[in-house]
């Protein structure tokens, strides 16, 4: 704790700098699992050195961890005292600061709520320079506010986080499904039993799809198997699931996944982000070539391979969280429009409003609880030219506004200022800011745009070997390998952690 003082200490006096001058700053975590590409190179702050988890308490079932601590690392430190958290998002180097200041909503999420939901307090860098901690009942408006506002009220630098009794396996069942209509009436069904832990989806056509459940337990039945998803020998989370239910169409197939294998089942190929690597490199996709080159297929590398060849700017990578009453009218557009699939279907709970997670304005019959919302992913290859590109997003955030969802603010944003403001209670969050001294930073709106004309002249300054097929992936590669971000999946002590041998 004395070390993690002083270098907030350090991270205090950068930013009360910063704020004397009347500059506008930035946060430095070390690593990014958003899409949006950043605009500020200078004035900097950095939070990299931020990534321990100082306490793990057993009695009252939290942890005090710092931000920049990856979910993998998170995970080890609870599992050995037989805790996890509610919530857990299923990239291993996803931050824990990144869940409060992003929107994260996983499998777990239909009960629990976004990962914030999860959270008991958190120590903060005002803009100011002041050090705060804030919670549901110290300045709750501004723990609430903060939330999911992609670090326009401050620095996080500590959070308190709940946890739970941690189980040895995930009972895991994939139930088929035919059509979007289908999915929906599973999903309702079992959100509702109060039996189950964890619910997504993945539909891998309009006619073909799995509703996917999970329920915490110590004890595995003797006829259950154990599946892992962690060796490069395993197979991908997504593909086992659709073998799954081709081997089964009638009924459901249920089998036992160790509790973080569970947890980070779609590391390997990042959901099915992965295959489109082969299909760039026009390179053989079978289980030999996916275990060779398994170091490359785990998400961090894939983030950092996507960045540096600049092939973020021509991959459509969309969370859009939607009313289940347009959820199918939803698909059918995306499957007219961008014949994408996979999608990935995730129920959510709602944050309470004012919020700048995605929401929609509705509540359950008895007026007071929120109606859930379903979180589309829409992950894939879109147009080739530039244009076409924006114009299909363009299109995308149109529908959205027309079907009553919003989409997650990792990914690229095309919004005016005026559309991008018609979502969210402007007043309320400019208040909030000038209240907590923010205005020194970046707003929202700021952070998320898209600067297309800066795009193009920032294109246009690239080299050959950067812009054109297949230098420029070969380059992102390269810059991967770099990173040594391939290491700390080889290090991963969770992979050990719970279950038996199958």
């Amino acid at each position: 704790m004395e070390q993690h003082k002083q270098a907030v200490e350090g991270i205090a006096n950068s930013v009360r700098q910063y704020y004397e001058k009347g500059e506008k700053f930035r946060i430095f975590h070390g690593s990014t699992n958003s899409t949006r590409q950043s605009t500020l190179k200078r004035n900097l702050v950095d939070t990299s050195g931020l990534s321990n988890v100082l306490k793990v308490d057993i009695e009252a079932k939290t942890c005090l961890v710092e931000p920049n601590v990856p979910m993998d690392r998170l995970v080890e430190a609870t599992l050995k005292r037989g805790l996890v958290p509610p919530v857990v998002m299923e990239f291993p180097g996803i931050t824990v600061g990144g869940g409060y200041s992003g929107t994260s909503g996983e499998s777990s999420s239909f009960k629990h709520g976004f990962f914030d939901r999860t959270i008991n307090n958190v120590e903060m860098v005002l803009a100011s320079g002041e050090v705060v901690t804030i919670s549901p009942t110290e300045k709750a408006d501004l723990f609430h506010g903060a939330a999911g506002a992609v670090g326009t009220f401050g620095v996080t630098t500590l959070v308190e986080l709940q946890l739970q009794k941690a189980k040895r396996y995930v009972e895991t069942t994939y139930h088929p499904v035919y059509t979007m209509a289908e999915a929906i009436q599973k999903l309702h069904e079992v959100t509702a039993d109060p039996e189950i832990d964890y619910v997504d989806g993945i539909m891998f056509s309009k006619t073909e799809g799995a509703i996917i459940t999970g329920r915490l337990t110590d004890e595995r039945k003797e006829d259950l198997p154990v599946q892992r998803f962690s060796a490069a020998r395993d197979p991908w989370f997504y593909m086992h699931v659709q073998d799954a239910i081709k081997k089964n169409s009638s009924g459901p197939t249920t089998e036992a996944i160790p509790l973080a294998e569970y947890l980070f089942r779609y590391d390997r190929g990042g959901f099915w982000v992965g295959a489109s690597a082969f299909k760039y490199f026009r390179f053989p996709f079978n289980r030999f070539t996916r275990w060779f080159l398994d170091d490359f297929l785990h998400t961090r590398m894939m983030y950092t391979a996507l960045h540096a060849s600049g092939e973020s700017k021509r991959y459509v990578v969309q969370d859009l969280a939607l009313p289940y009453s347009t959820a199918e009218k939803f698909v059918d557009y995306t499957d007219e429009t961008f014949g994408i699939y996979p999608l990935w279907l995730c129920p959510l709970k709602q944050s309470p409003y004012n919020t700048m997670h995605p929401h929609y304005d509705a509540t359950e019959p008895d007026g007071k609880t929120l109606q859930p919302m379903l979180n589309i992913g829409l992950w894939g290859f879109g147009p080739k030219n530039h244009e076409e590109f924006v114009k299909k997003n363009r299109d995308l955030e149109q529908k959205l506004k027309e079907l009553g969802g919003m989409k997650w603010l990792y990914a690229h944003t095309y919004y005016t200022e005026g559309e991008f403001w018609e979502q969210f209670d402007r007043p309320w969050y400019e208040k909030l800011r000038a209240k907590y001294d923010a205005t020194s930073l970046p707003s929202v709106y700021d952070k998320v745009k898209v600067d297309i004309d800066a795009e193009k002249k920032a294109e246009a300054g690239k080299s050959f070997f950067h812009t054109t097929w297949p230098f420029n992936g070969f380059y992102g590669i390269a810059k991967a390998i770099r990173s040594r971000t391939y290491i700390a999946s080889r290090k991963s002590s969770w992979k050990s952690i719970g279950g038996d041998d199958p």
